[in-house]
């Protein structure tokens, strides 16, 4: 299941159109600029050196309120409710105004203006938790006791929130008033529904706070550690009546096999749960049914690695069992979560599997662009939040620390630097000195400058992880623009001339369930049909992968060609279709990228498909034999250059002057020492990464 409810910031205000919105006096943050701004926009904040602390949880203090926790209420119950009937929890959003302050809002219309009730709420279990984790680790990094009190007042908001008795118990209604009424219910309708009905991302979220919650307070506060512990063992016994129930069985996605014990069939929302359990058994290892939980939650995740060095997603661990053709930045804590359980559970297999998604997949992913919120499997949605980049930065971090991969750490650092300008608007994006953050960039750099509790608790997330990281956090505040992104491009079959029986199909719509039509529309073509797609002129050697609806009952194969002036190079065929069974998939169309076995040559501005049967031809994804990624600074560069293939590729340093060349495999490690050199080539190994840094 998708979380809808946090997608594209740029739609929300629809969201709540007619809604009345909540000022807050006396707590408003300074200006930054304004929402829907341009890339010319910049947060007020000065990215040109580190400072002491790149923490600052100000304004998540400031979404932060009280809320009653309401006697009497079936199967809902807190720690110390008679004693402490008030605990804390943030507003879901904060909408920008004219001034530079926010205004906290809740989720959907105002339904009852008296009582402040919103069609969703003002609190959400989400990030409730969430926002407890980000606590919780200030507590223990920094010392923070505000902090501890606070991760304290927001265990006991969420766990209030949990169903304890009945046949729901376990799990964990999403929504909640102001007034601290609950929201099963909520309008637009979010499934499950109600929302304690069955396990969920909150349920997920839940399990993570609860178990970073109780590895804080054993000692502090044994007694509270206890409740914590009552309430995570509750969590465990809805999720083993749930998807635990079904470990070791599979089933079928479009011709996939996949694992049918993930949480609400999401390794998304299962690796939130697996960041959760890996902090309460390293904290507890006695605990034998929460060990036996996290290893098979765990080994349910890196079932969903898929492709590698050249093969579409490129080693990614996909986020959803029902859909191979899908992968999404926001929720992508697969690899933090499978390093963080690989070094309590002593798995190097969990180890190797976070490792091929941050080395491989991360760095075609930087040099394409960036955390984009969907490749489906094009980079179709190019919306980037904090969410998506968090997850990156928490992956390859983890991973990092895990493995002692420098190469991941090296990532880490060009992808934390999205934060202070090298991002697709070009500009700053969190501010130090107030802890304002934004709530997402759009494809085309339009800055949302709203700050919502989803958003500033996923960037103080990553700056917790900055702090904890000096070398990272000095590297990332440097890099304040980037010079060049050379990776995956998309090239339309409808776009192409076409000649015999072939043309251009608009379906209704673009989303299958699964995956989009790139641009929209296809070619649907029969046997000798032809088409010839321009791209600009490639600049070197590149794998072509073309996309074909392996699920609409065709036959045969399509064969391809690549012109460069008067040179043709074959390049192989492409199936157009695959016998393989729909399964839990949500459609039957099957939009895989397949990657030829020839390489188009630099200079080719044609691609020509002769179509040996029917077929719906989607797109192509042209993939450089070497991607480049380029950042820069004041006094500093970094370039990044990514191999798509199993052998040694040789490429043409962009960076001038004195530059340090680090070579990296396929997992991050270092190969051999670093060299100084000026300008030149550098050699990139086989399906790994060279760095080329100035400072």
């Amino acid at each position: 299941m998708r979380d809808t409810r946090k997608l594209p910031v740029f739609g929300r205000v629809a969201v709540v159109a007619g809604a009345v919105l909540l000022t807050v006096t006396g707590a408003q943050l300074p200006a930054a600029a304004s929402a829907g701004s341009t890339a010319a926009d910049t947060v007020s904040a000065s990215a040109s050196a580190a400072p002491a602390k790149l923490t600052n949880l100000a304004h998540l203090d400031f979404l932060l309120d009280d809320v009653p926790l309401l006697p009497g209420v079936p199967g809902h119950t807190t720690y110390d409710q008679a004693d402490r009937p008030v605990a804390r929890a943030p507003w879901v959003y904060a909408d920008r105004q004219s001034d530079g302050s926010f205004k906290r809002v809740g989720g959907g219309a105002i339904t009852n203006a008296a009582q402040g009730w919103y069609a969703q709420g003002a609190f959400d279990a989400d990030d409730i938790s969430r926002a407890a984790v980000v606590y919780l680790r200030d507590w223990a990094q920094n010392g923070t006791a505000t902090s501890k009190q606070t991760a304290y007042d927001l265990l006991r908001s969420l766990t209030y929130l949990q169903t304890s008795t009945g046949a729901n118990a376990g799990n964990v209604v999403l929504w909640q008033q102001s007034d601290g009424t609950l929201n099963p219910s909520a309008i637009p309708v979010e499934l499950p529904d109600p929302s304690d009905s069955a396990e969920s991302f909150w349920l997920a979220r839940t399990v993570w706070a609860l178990g970073e919650g109780y590895a804080g307070f054993r000692k502090a506060d044994p007694a509270f550690a206890a409740f914590l512990q009552q309430r995570l063992t509750l969590a465990l016994g809805a999720l083993e009546r749930q998807s635990l129930a079904e470990y070791g069985k599979t089933a079928i996605a479009n011709g996939v096999r996949v694992p049918s014990w993930l949480i609400s069939g999401s390794a998304s929302a299962t690796s939130e749960a697996v960041l959760g359990l890996s902090a309460y058994v390293r904290a507890n290892p006695a605990d034998r049914s929460a060990a036996k939980a996290l290893s098979q939650y765990a080994e349910g995740i890196a079932r969903l690695s898929s492709g590698g060095v050249g093969q579409w997603p490129f080693g990614a661990l996909l986020p959803e069992a029902n859909s191979p053709t899908f992968w999404h930045a926001w929720g992508g804590m697969e690899p933090a979560a499978l390093a963080s359980a690989s070094t309590v559970l002593h798995r190097s297999d969990l180890q190797r599997e976070a490792a091929t998604d941050a080395a491989q997949f991360t760095a075609q992913l930087l040099a394409t662009g960036g955390p984009d919120n969907g490749w489906t499997p094009t980079p179709a949605d190019q919306t980037q939040i904090a969410y998506g980049v968090d997850s990156r930065v928490q992956g390859l971090l983890a991973t990092a620390d895990a493995t002692r991969a420098a190469g991941l750490a090296q990532l880490a650092t060009a992808q934390a630097a999205w934060f202070f300008g090298a991002n697709p608007a070009g500009v700053p994006v969190y501010d130090p000195a107030t802890g304002v953050c934004v709530d997402g960039i759009a494809g085309d750099g339009t800055v949302n400058r709203n700050c919502g509790a989803e958003s500033v608790i996923h960037t103080e997330l990553t700056m917790l992880a900055l702090d904890a990281h000096p070398a990272v956090a000095a590297g990332a505040v440097s890099l304040t623009r980037t010079t060049a992104t050379d990776g995956l491009r998309v090239a339309e079959a409808e776009t192409g001339a076409l000649s015999g029986a072939a043309s251009v199909v608009t379906p209704p719509s673009a989303w299958t369930g699964s995956a989009n039509w790139s641009g929209g529309a296809y070619v649907q073509t029969s046997a000798g049909a032809m088409i010839t797609i321009t791209v600009p002129a490639l600049a070197g050697d590149t794998r072509v992968l073309p996309i074909a609806n392996l699920g609409s009952g065709g036959r045969g194969s399509t064969d391809w060609t690549a012109s460069a002036g008067a040179r043709t190079t074959r390049l192989g065929a492409s199936d157009n279709a695959e016998r393989s069974q729909q399964g839990i998939a949500p459609t039957p169309v099957f939009l895989l990228p397949q990657t030829l076995r020839g390489t188009a040559p630099a200079g080719t501005t044609t691609l020509t498909a002769r179509a040996g049967g029917s077929a719906q031809l989607d797109a192509v994804l042209l993939q450089p034999l070497v991607s480049h990624l380029g950042l820069a600074g004041a006094g500093a560069s970094l370039d990044i250059y990514v191999n798509a293939v199993d052998r040694q590729s040789r490429k043409p340093s962009a960076a001038t002057g004195n530059v340090t060349v680090t070579r990296f495999d396929r997992f991050g490690r270092q190969v051999g020492s670093p060299v100084r050199q000026n300008g030149g080539s550098i050699v990139v190994e086989p399906g790994g990464f060279t760095t080329v840094a100035s400072r």
